[in-house]
């Protein structure tokens, strides 16, 4: 059953699987939250675990940086290893004044800069969405346990560096933030008839410049995010 990226059994992966970015995030989550996390997959360094959270099966595994990255993974899962849903527990920087570092945005649209949905050939623009499903139990979650949220679009750039540093104008449009991936995510979901969804926790604000979070952070303090996605899994 293994692809080029992912070296696993068929049935490795529950129907349901978390995907930070951060190799040592995914791993972070299997050894706190899951009961009996079984490594799945290592191709890369790209951590993949299978457990149990509260009893029901869950997997977690990275996708690496940027559309392609993901665009790879979520892909293979849902085509070769039978994944149902994949909750995209990433970082984003806001253009939002009124969220501020570890506050959650969950990206009920993606807009993006990226050219991956061209290869579908449709006669107009693709609007990547997440499912709606996903997103009001996110959004349930969030109120369960008083974490500030706003649910919304987000931009899904390919460029982390910009010449021109235009990305703040999306701001405009009520766009909430920016990250590297839900578009191709959603993307991939919508083409293979499965489900998606991206939680992203504020680790920096273009409004507010002097929020910023440490690497350290990064990886393993963002647990509101990682909560909300298990409980929903």
């Amino acid at each position: 059953m293994a692809t080029p990226h992912i070296a696993a059994e068929k049935g490795a992966f529950a129907k349901t699987v978390l995907m930070p970015g951060d190799p040592l995030r995914s791993e972070f989550i299997a050894k706190t939250y899951l009961e009996n996390a079984v490594l799945v997959n290592d191709v890369r360094g790209v951590h993949g675990y299978t457990g149990e959270y509260k009893g029901k099966r869950v997997s977690v595994m990275a996708s690496g940086m940027g559309q392609p990255a993901i665009g790879i993974y979520s892909y293979e899962l849902y085509n070769f290893f039978d994944v149902e849903n994949i909750i995209r527990v990433g970082t984003c920087g806001s253009y939002d004044p009124d969220l501020h570092l570890k506050d959650i945005i969950i990206a009920m649209g993606a807009c993006t800069d990226s050219n991956f949905a061209a290869q579908y050939r449709l006669p107009g623009t693709f609007c990547p969405i997440a499912d709606f499903s996903l997103v009001r139990r996110a959004a349930e979650e969030c109120e369960k346990m008083g974490v500030n949220y706003k649910v919304g679009n987000i931009f899904s750039s390919d460029h982390f560096y910009e010449d021109d540093n235009s990305g703040m104008t999306w701001a405009k449009m009520g766009v909430l933030g920016v990250e590297m991936e839900s578009a191709a995510l959603y993307c991939n979901a919508a083409r293979a008839g499965k489900h998606a969804l991206c939680i992203c926790t504020v680790s920096d604000s273009f409004v507010h410049k002097d929020e910023i979070c440490t690497v350290e952070e990064r990886q393993f303090a963002f647990t509101k995010m990682m909560e909300v996605a298990l409980e929903i899994a």
